[in-house]
């Protein structure tokens, strides 16, 4: 069995660091279990997230929602991805029209693999984000901006990622892309399991490809993931 872990909301806080007693508690459980992880963000942020001594003994890191892949550190496949200067000029103009009232700018943050977009910035500070955060779960911008980008753009593809943003990449280039590179069965652990989360791609590649004897848990905090692991030990 393989255990597969987003890591925004999963296992840290989002964009934060991994609870230390937490931490303590999943390395153990790295060291008896084959586990992998997944995240939207790039090798640097997660590393900061869960530390470089969880992040080196999994057995792989997937990066930019399986854009890139890392093996014992080393970088062993990445995709490249441009976003067309048109969806570029709609990023700019969701900036201009958001009702959000405050920009803290970092706006289009280009990855690779996937552009993230968010109308208060990446630069925001934590009570900022929690504020953003009550606006948009009451207002719902970031769900219909994915859904603009997705019906102009028909070879891309936007989620809902982390708390602040949206991911924005190649059709079918979403964090589902892993399950091609999973032999037998796997546990897939994620805070955005519902459709239009970038979770839901795993799921929805179990349903495509008939995956039988595969789960996926979904989970709102590290918490949820630590009393599913205890009930798996």
């Amino acid at each position: 069995m393989i255990y597969i872990f987003d890591v925004d909301g999963t296992l840290t806080p989002s964009r934060g660091l991994i609870n230390p007693v937490f931490k303590t508690f999943f390395q153990a459980f790295v060291k008896k279990n084959r586990v992998w992880l997944i995240s939207g963000s790039d090798r640097d942020k997660t590393i900061e997230q869960v530390g470089f001594d969880i992040y080196g003994s999994v057995e792989r890191c997937y990066q930019n929602s399986g854009n890139q892949l890392f093996i014992n550190d080393e970088l062993k496949y990445q995709y490249e991805f441009e976003l067309p200067i048109q969806c570029e000029g709609l990023l700019e103009i969701f900036l201009e029209k958001s009702k959000y009232p405050h920009r803290y700018g970092n706006h289009i943050e280009k990855r690779d693999g996937a552009v993230n977009f968010s109308t208060i910035g990446r630069n925001c500070t934590q009570e900022q984000r929690e504020h953003y955060v009550e606006w948009d779960n009451k207002h719902q911008e970031r769900k219909e901006f994915a859904w603009e980008i997705k019906e102009r753009y028909l070879g891309l593809d936007a989620v809902v990622g982390g708390e602040i943003s949206i991911d924005i990449f190649e059709k079918f280039k979403d964090k589902g892309q892993i399950v091609k590179d999973i032999k037998g069965k796997f546990e897939f652990f994620g805070d955005r399991l519902y459709p239009g989360g970038n979770d839901f791609a795993i799921q929805q590649e179990i349903v495509i490809q008939k995956r039988k004897g595969c789960k996926t848990h979904p989970v709102k905090t590290w918490k949820d993931t630590e009393k599913l692991l205890h009930s798996i030990i």
